[in-house]
């Protein structure tokens, strides 16, 4: 039998928790957030995404995004870029 001292593995993933900035954060939030910063057309700007440019909605990009792990890690890391500055 193997024991594994929960101590160690809990206080690894407090500290990644704590260090992740997209923690708790649901992509809709992420996307409102980045839409209220830059707008629809600002955000197209930044990423060249379909769904940004014709005829955008928070609902048909989370559909594109959830099915798109490319396109999410962009969203993704212009909201970290973004969260930053402020």
């Amino acid at each position: 039998m193997v024991r594994f001292s929960t101590d160690s593995l809990h206080g690894h993933g407090m500290t990644q928790t704590a260090n992740n900035p997209l923690h708790g954060v649901t992509l809709e939030a992420i996307l409102n957030q980045l839409v209220a910063a830059y707008g629809w057309d600002g955000l197209a700007q930044r990423i060249d995404i379909r769904c940004f440019k014709s005829d955008p909605s928070i609902k048909s990009s989370l559909t594109f995004l959830r099915k798109t792990p490319w396109a999410r890690e962009k969203v993704e890391a212009l909201y970290i870029k973004t969260q930053r500055r402020t």
